[in-house]
């Protein structure tokens, strides 16, 4: 496979590869892995596989799951429709950085991501390398952030806008995940900054290490938290990915951000993700 890196931090595009034959090759597959796991996410151009092979691929790397709030394909369960028209509100809940579905207490290890249909202009995705966004912090921080855990909430973030029976509804089935502030990655043993917007709070920094008094946990954590989450916005460690029809995005979610730039409506943008289960962070 010819990988080209697109920065110097994160990010390749592939050419002469067929995803289609990806997905029923063993080699090519395994090849495929290993250039996900050196680059965390990979690109691809004018792949015109279908539906059925989009989830077979996905499938190489483990279970897919399904999503509580977005569509689902009905004859591919776990291809998760991701349609923006001139029906869909401005608004949405990927134009933050996010690692998909932290508020599991296992997240997705991944997806593969297919542009269906999109605008001429704009839409574009950014990744961020948060491997590279920890290693780079002042050593103080790094120290300070060592073995604090912090929760993620569906409800605070796609459950905001139901009605306050269906949000509760929501997160019973859904409760509040706890993951390390700082994941090891389970393959290449890298540290990685695990906070993004599904991020609410610390659960164990109110301890005498780190409060004197008050003001060291109101506003203290939460300044920590957000410093923590706006190494995400740095565009160093950063690729970003304009797409065209029939072009795919493979990432490890596990060691990156995204952030889907809503700059484009009312333009149509249909996307479809299949996202594979993971395990739970250490």
């Amino acid at each position: 496979m010819n990988a080209r890196p697109l920065t110097a931090s994160i990010g390749a595009e592939l050419h002469d590869v067929d995803l289609a034959e990806v997905s029923r090759d063993d080699a090519l597959f395994a090849e495929l892995k290993a250039l996900l796991l050196e680059h965390k996410v990979l690109f691809f151009r004018d792949q015109n596989m279908s539906r059925a092979e989009h989830v077979t691929l996905a499938e190489r790397f483990g279970r897919l799951e399904d999503h509580p709030v977005l569509g689902s394909d009905p004859e591919h369960p776990g291809l998760v429709r991701i349609y923006k028209d001139l029906d869909s509100p401005p608004e949405a809940f990927e134009n933050s950085y996010h690692c998909d579905a932290t508020w599991r207490e296992n997240p997705p290890m991944g997806s593969v991501l297919r542009c269906v249909e999109g605008p001429a202009i704009g839409g574009d995705t950014i990744w961020v390398n948060m491997a590279l966004a920890y290693a780079r912090l002042p050593q103080r921080v790094q120290e300070q952030i060592a073995g604090l855990r912090a929760r993620h909430s569906i409800e605070a973030s796609f459950g905001a806008r139901l009605p306050i029976e269906k949000r509760l509804e929501l997160k019973a089935r859904y409760p509040d995940a706890e993951h390390p502030v700082v994941r090891t990655h389970p393959e290449t043993g890298e540290k990685v900054l695990f906070v993004n917007s599904f991020t609410t709070h610390f659960t164990n920094f109110h301890n005498a290490d780190n409060v004197r008094c008050g003001i060291d946990y109101a506003p203290g954590a939460g300044d920590l938290l957000r410093y923590l989450q706006s190494q995400a916005t740095i565009p160093e460690y950063q690729v970003r990915w304009r797409w065209t029809p029939n072009s795919v995005a493979i990432w490890d979610n596990r060691c990156t951000q995204h952030y889907a730039v809503q700059d484009y409506w009312p333009a149509v943008r249909k996307m479809e993700r299949a996202g594979i289960i993971g395990d739970r962070p250490f």
